[in-house]
Parts: C-alpha cells; structure tokens; sequence
C-alpha cells in the first residue's frame, strides 16, 4: 500500500472513531498455542494464521524453529517499524530506509527457577531505529520515530504492567 493510501486509511480512522470511541476498544484476536512435540509449540489465530516455536537443545527443544523470546523481540521490532512508517506517511514523508533492530539481555536462571530474585523475562531491552529519508532533516525524523515507539502497542505493554488474568481449565 502507498504512502497516500496509508496516510487516508489513517485518517478515516481516526476520523471514525473520534465520531464512534465505543468501538475503539475491543478484545484482541486470541493466539492458541498446542504442543506439538517436546518443547515445539504450534500457534494459531482465529484467522488461521500460524507460527511454530521450540527451544534450544540446552533446555530440552530441537532448536527447529525461533524462541517464544526472539518472537516477542521480532513482533517488537515489527510494531515499531510500523508505527513509524504510519507516521511517516501521515505527515508526507517517504522513508528511504526504515530498520528496527530488538535486542533484550536475560538471565537464564530465571526462566529455570534458580533464583527467585531473577526475573524469568528479560532484565533490559533495547530499541534501535536507522532511518533515512531525502530531504528530511534529523530533528523532523527522530521526531516521527519517537511518535512511533510512543504509540507502539509493544512497546507499551513492555513499559507499562498490564493487568493479566489466569483462566485454568483442567482436564
């Protein structure tokens, strides 16, 4: 979709839902996850969507496919990408290059219940953001990044404690 197309799709958005804030909040589609063997884990959406992790062979998975971790990581990258780029295309701005890198730093003796003063997700995070656009200058750019990262669905969950509710359904 062109840069036009996202900056109107955007816009009747917005358009919308400042008319009709009662849809603006929904329940998200859900992600099913099923073992399929050891520690390779199947996902579904609603939508038939579908990704496959497992875990390395240190921990007892066939290292066949991404961590549940580095996919969290890849769908951080990926929303601020996106946020970024509808950004940019609302305010008219092509960007020539767009890339978003995701790091975290973990402690392994979290998730293996070592020590219970370690936390079992990461200990930090880092976001790094190379853009380029011709004719754009830097403060006008960092300034759409920032947006971007501020508006980022993911990145608002990892700053900001969500409430989560365990549902247990045995047998």
């Amino acid at each position: 979709m062109g840069q036009d197309k996202i900056a109107t799709a955007i816009a009747a958005a917005r358009e919308y839902l400042t008319a009709n804030p009662e849809e603006a909040r929904y329940r998200d589609s859900a992600a099913t996850a099923v073992v399929e063997n050891g520690l390779r884990i199947n996902i579904t959406g609603v939508d038939g969507s579908s990704t496959v992790t497992d875990m390395v062979a240190g921990v007892g998975g066939g290292g066949t496919a991404p961590s549940p971790g580095w996919l969290f990581r890849a769908a951080y990258a990926s929303c601020v990408a996106t946020l970024i780029a509808m950004r940019a295309a609302e305010s008219g701005i092509t960007l020539d290059r767009l890339e978003v890198t995701v790091d975290s730093e973990s402690d392994d003796r979290g998730i293996l219940g070592i020590a219970a003063d370690i936390p079992a997700g990461p200990i930090r995070a880092g976001v790094a953001v190379r853009a380029a656009a011709a004719g754009v200058d830097a403060e006008t750019l960092r300034g759409i990044i920032s947006w971007g990262v501020a508006h980022c669905p993911v990145d608002d969950a990892v700053r900001r404690a969500v409430p989560v509710e365990l549902r247990v359904d045995i047998g």
